[in-house]
């Protein structure tokens, strides 16, 4: 057991392994991606639907403001203030809030192909121990993490140095000019910075949603072992199914040796392989094979035949390509039909019967 807990997981998961992680919640998902998704939805709306906010925002100032200039208020006329404020807000940044919010799920949603699992929601002690949260910081696992988040703060953060670093100069030419011009260019430096760090999030995210799904695929390798364990569970033990395959032979063999008594002769080389043909003339348009077989069961067949008083014929060419070409159970094909009329003739005549 010792040697198997060590054992290197170098097999490819099995679709039954993969589907149980997926009933798990388990899927391939980048953090970034949604990060991505939320900013650019949230970028795109604002520049859409900028004026609408700038309209309902800056009235909402100006009650705000018109209202605190009376010099009657108070206690109960603040709260008033407050609730048709938070209100009026609320209704407001709703779009912004819903549109982050169905961005976010969708994103998700996509990259777990639309899984619904309720197994991550189930309450587990371990989630919440503060050990197994240390011991999972400390891990591999978080310590990539870690780096990840490190050198994406480092890159993002570069980038917006950059752009600041270059616009420094034109700021403070802005000394001297309008409120206007002032917003105005500082709405462009902050547009170019978005855009800027939004490319270099998504290409991040990229990077990070391959890296989850090659990490993934290492968590679900399997040792030999296992995947052993696993062809058990999912095809059968190989010993109980050579067990069954042997009792369906014995049962299919019981059958075929039922029907030899019914034959109208068995055709033998001469103890190696045995042959047993059933023909009606008026029922069937040839003889058809309802037993066959080489060894001790040739030797079982005319036993049988035998004990029955039916007619064994030697004929070594004629019994071989019956043997390999005709099925248990199949009527002969019309290359054999003038061999085997010869024989059942000679058998009829010995019968006094007429074919």
């Amino acid at each position: 057991m010792a040697e198997e807990s060590f054992a290197e997981k170098t097999e490819q998961a099995t679709p039954r392994r993969r589907e149980e992680a997926r009933k798990r919640g388990q899927v391939a998902k980048s953090r970034e991606i949604p990060s991505v998704a939320i900013m650019l939805s949230g970028i795109s709306l604002v520049f859409v639907t900028g004026s609408y906010f700038y309209k309902h925002l800056s009235g909402e100032m100006i009650y705000l403001f018109s209202y605190l200039g009376q010099s009657n208020l108070g206690l109960a006329e603040v709260e008033i203030l407050n609730t048709k404020l938070i209100r009026s807000l609320f209704l407001i940044l709703s779009p912004l809030f819903l549109t982050v919010l169905g961005i976010s799920i969708l994103s998700h949603q996509v990259q777990s192909q639309f899984l619904f699992s309720a197994e991550p929601l189930k309450l587990d002690w371990s989630k919440v121990n503060p050990f197994l949260g240390l011991r999972r910081i400390v891990s591999k696992q978080g310590l990539v993490e870690l780096i990840k988040s490190i050198l994406k703060f480092m890159i993002i953060g570069g980038v917006a140095y950059l752009v600041i670093k270059k616009e420094v100069y034109s700021v403070l030419s802005l000394v001297d000019q309008e409120i206007g011009q002032i917003f105005s260019h500082i709405r462009s430096i902050s547009w170019n910075l978005l855009l800027k760090v939004c490319t270099i999030m998504m290409g991040l995210a990229v990077l990070d949603y391959f890296f989850q799904r090659w990490s993934f695929e290492r968590s679900l390798r399997m040792t030999k072992q296992e995947l052993k364990e696993e062809m058990k569970l999912t095809e059968g033990d190989p010993l109980i199914k050579s067990r069954i395959r042997s009792l369906q032979r014995q049962l299919a063999r019981r059958r075929m040796m039922a029907e030899v008594p019914k034959a109208d002769v068995v055709i033998t080389n001469p103890t190696h392989i045995a042959i047993a043909l059933y023909y009606r003339a008026k029922e069937m348009e040839a003889p058809k094979v309802i037993a066959k077989g080489a060894g001790l069961i040739a030797e079982k067949i005319i036993e049988i035949a035998r004990s029955h008083q039916i007619i064994i014929v030697e004929n070594k060419p004629l019994a071989q390509i019956l043997y390999r070409s005709v099925e248990l159970g199949q009527i002969i094909p019309p290359t054999l039909y003038q061999a085997v009329a010869d024989v059942l003739a000679y058998v009829y005549r010995i019968k006094n019967k007429i074919w």
